[in-house]
């Protein structure tokens, strides 16, 4: 059984024997154990004697490395299996795990933790690059992501006694501009236009997914997420009740971000065209009744089993979409469409709106954002236009007075 010694008021040090060792020396193994709850004298005892067996059975199965010696590595596997795995959920799990594997493990994953300095942290970041061949640097949000991982992890180191300071300490998350004076790349109502009429040409699942993006706001997730149940007909509504994302597993189906739950009206034309849509998906779905797979849920936008589509499917057909359509439209002597992201018709929805003079209140809501705040801060540059517009529309009358 292990030793257990009192150092301080609540602090005890756990001793293992290994016996001698081949310098013909006695091997022996150190714990400080902290006390954090109150007990009574019997209680303490039961509770050292407990800990102290669990450290010897670690030691005698090789399973303990001093904190002094332990790497960065043999550290984050730790952090892994006793606090990312019990807090996250799976997406989450699988983005932390990416950004460690991919830009962390390869710098500092040999050093022992207490080697570790703020400095060197510090330039790590500063020099990320991309791990997936592509030229250019690694994303602002990446860097962010990979910043989350270190906080959390020396963190726990922290909080478990392994170090005693944290490097991250005064480690500022990456950023290269601030979020109100970023610049959007959206389409304008040309260029909608003329979105809309390529998507005609499309196969009718992604011309409604076009469509809904556009007049909806609504998130890449939020739209695979959709099941028919969701859509009321008759009132030309949406409710927004679950997303699709990746997870270690393939995919996972979850609330929506900052539990955006809500309901989106939507134009009368799309309204109508969902009930044309409705009547296609049920005849795919009798065409394809021998390969059908998927029993319990009937989804918008779905593969040949019924399920439904990958997260990563609608992003690999858009690039590939907005490609053949300027190839199209360089032949006609027309002015190709920008290349824009996928998730940036969310954007393009959004300026529509301000466009419109719709209110910044309602375009939040539509957008489901928690606050009011976060889309002042995202398209806060575009409302001056649409107060301009506003504003000459006012002098119009008063000008005929």
């Amino acid at each position: 059984m292990a030793t257990i010694r009192k150092r301080s008021e609540n602090t005890y040090q756990f001793t293992v024997s290994l016996g001698l060792g081949a310098d013909k020396k006695y091997m022996r193994r150190y714990k400080t154990y902290t006390i954090k709850e109150e007990m009574t004298p019997k209680q303490l005892q039961s509770h050292l004697e407990h800990e102290a067996y669990k450290f010897e059975q670690e030691v005698l199965s090789n399973a303990y490395i001093e904190p002094g010696i332990m790497t960065f590595e043999q550290f984050s596997n730790e952090w892994q299996s006793k606090w990312l795995e019990r807090n996250v959920s799976d997406s989450t799990i699988a983005l932390r795990l990416g950004s460690l594997k991919n830009h962390i493990l390869p710098v500092i994953g040999h050093m022992p933790m207490s080697k570790i300095t703020t400095l060197m942290l510090l330039d790590m970041l500063e020099n990320l690059t991309r791990k997936d061949g592509r030229e250019g640097d690694l994303s602002v949000s990446s860097k962010q992501e990979v910043h989350k991982v270190l906080v959390s992890i020396f963190k726990r180191a922290i909080d478990w006694k392994v170090l005693s300071n944290d490097p991250m300490v005064g480690i500022q998350a990456p950023t290269e501009y601030k979020k109100r004076d970023r610049e959007l790349n959206v389409y304008d109502e040309i260029e909608v236009q003329k979105l809309i009429r390529a998507a005609e040409k499309q196969l009718d699942h992604w011309r409604i997914f076009i469509n809904l993006a556009l007049a909806t706001g609504m998130r890449r997730g939020e739209l695979l997420g959709l099941e028919w149940k969701h859509i009321d007909l008759d009132d030309g509504s949406i409710d927004i009740q679950q997303i699709i994302v990746r997870s270690r597993s393939g995919n996972e189906i979850k609330n929506p971000k900052n539990n955006s739950k809500r309901l989106v009206s939507l134009p009368t034309s799309l309204t109508e065209d969902l009930k044309v849509y409705k009547l296609q998906c049920k005849e795919e779905r009798m065409k394809l009744q021998h390969k059908w797979t998927e029993k319990e849920r009937e989804w918008l936008f779905f593969n040949e089993n019924g399920e439904h589509f990958h997260p990563g499917t609608p992003t690999k057909w858009w690039s590939k979409f907005i490609d053949r359509t300027n190839k199209e439209l360089i032949t006609n002597d027309e002015e190709p469409l920008k290349k824009i992201r996928l998730h940036d018709l969310r954007h393009t929805s959004a300026t529509l709106l301000i466009a419109q003079n719709v209110h910044a209140k309602i375009i939040s809501e539509r957008l489901g954002h928690k606050k009011i705040s976060t889309t002042m801060d995202i398209y806060g540059h575009a409302l001056p236009v649409a107060d301009r517009e506003a504003s000459e529309k006012l002098d119009s009358i008063f000008s005929a007075k």
